[in-house]
């Protein structure tokens, strides 16, 4: 593959996280115990020397078993963590659905954080006022606008969220397991767009626990395993033998 034509490339990287060995309760004992070094910490190797390139226009799916390193690999693609080793290179815009909930405040109205998830994506109000029709009409949440966030359920966040991020169209999406939340027919009205965003060019990287889904949407996938990558290559073969090992 060309560098051009390179969208995504994770180098080697490997993340680390020091997992704390005792208990603090507050601020100040967590000050003296830093002053006097008596913090203890164990090294924890969330994932290790990882490589693969995802191509411009691609669908990828990351597929493995809880605790594998599947999402803190799509929060160093998009910025939020930093490898400890290696390197991470992602060549255009990125929309990223990491969390449920992310970037909106539960004090705000729906209506109040359309604008704020907007901003946090760097969109202009002047943009997100042109979209917030569609926006709305897409997440179905327009009896529920000056109510606070706080109150909706996982998969009304879920519907705003992904209306939100989806109201352009990025280079680079990545969305994990945001959809598990939503009804069949909202998934079908996610699904249908991100085929669309594929046609107009967009890259997706998508986590998911149903091979069935990473099948239907993905090209290709990347298999993890406790921070190590199994596999990686067409999405039908890796799912199979992601399949095949674990009995399901």
């Amino acid at each position: 593959m060309e560098k051009k034509g390179i969208m995504v490339d994770v180098d080697h990287v490997t993340i680390r996280f020091n997992l704390a060995n005792m208990k603090v309760d507050n601020f100040k004992e967590y000050c003296i115990r830093l002053l006097k070094k008596e913090l203890m910490f164990q090294e924890f190797l969330a994932v290790k020397d990882v490589s693969f390139k995802v191509g411009r226009g691609e669908a990828w799916g990351i597929i493995g078993n809880n605790g594998s390193g599947k999402s803190t690999i799509l929060k160093a693609i998009s910025g939020i963590i930093k490898p400890y080793r290696g390197k991470v290179t992602v060549n255009g815009s990125i929309a990223p659905l990491i969390e449920l909930g992310a970037g909106f405040d539960g004090n705000l109205t729906a209506r109040e954080n359309i604008f704020l998830n907007g901003c946090i994506l760097g969109h202009s109000e002047k943009y997100m006022k042109e979209h917030f029709d569609e926006i709305v009409d897409f997440a179905e949440l327009w009896d529920f606008l000056d109510s606070p966030i706080k109150n909706f359920s996982s998969g009304m966040k879920a519907r705003l969220g992904f209306s939100v991020a989806t109201s352009i169209r990025p280079d680079l999406l990545i969305v994990d397991e945001i959809l598990s939340v939503g009804d069949i027919k909202f998934k079908k009205k996610c699904q249908d767009r991100i085929a669309e965003m594929r046609e107009n060019g967009t890259t997706l990287l998508f986590v998911s626990h149903s091979m069935a889904e990473v099948q239907k949407l993905c090209t290709h996938a990347v298999w993890l395993d406790k921070g190590v990558m199994r596999m990686c290559g067409l999405a039908d073969e890796v799912c199979g033998a992601y399949l095949e090992e674990n009995g399901t």
